[in-house]
């Protein structure tokens, strides 16, 4: 498959997207004086060429009881032991985010908890699983950067 080519209206369609995933295609040509029409097939050739993947929904976990946030590092006893512990992590809905890394851990996972009990208690759900050897937790005090689109501009920039 042959490399897509992004060119500044494709740019600034993303960068309205990235903004607000539910803006309609009208609105976004509106503001780029283009139709509507070209708006859907310039988001459906990026959607073919897995430019855009989906797209998501940003909830407010506070309002919904879930502002504690810890990142657990996993230690394995055997590396061999990998995906079996990422399938049991899959089976706890407070782990939001699982990584494979290098370095001192051998998987780095994300947890969303309603209080330091229940992350406790989900920790201790990651502890038992059979291959994990310990773990170490790190709580989040605040998320103080979370920006897709200085990424995104850069990346633009670059091509």
């Amino acid at each position: 498959m042959a490399k897509f080519k992004l060119d500044e209206i494709d740019h600034q369609i993303l960068d309205m997207l990235i903004d607000n995933t539910r803006i309609p295609f009208t609105d976004i040509a509106k503001k780029l004086l283009i139709s509507a029409g070209t708006v859907h097939v310039r988001v459906k050739k990026m959607e073919d060429a897995g430019i855009i993947k989906g797209s998501s929904l940003k909830l407010d976990y506070n309002k919904l009881g879930y502002s504690f946030i810890a990142y657990v590092g996993i230690f394995l006893q055997n590396t061999s032991q990998t995906k079996f512990v990422l399938e049991r992590l899959n089976t706890i809905p407070y782990v939001t985010v699982a990584h494979i890394t290098t370095g001192k851990f051998n998987i780095f996972c994300k947890l969303r908890a309603k209080n330091t009990q229940h992350a406790k208690e989900v920790i201790f759900k990651i502890d038992d699983i059979d291959g994990v050897y310990r773990t170490e937790t790190m709580i989040s005090l605040e998320e103080s950067l979370n920006d897709k689109k200085r990424l995104m501009h850069d990346i633009f920039n670059r091509m």
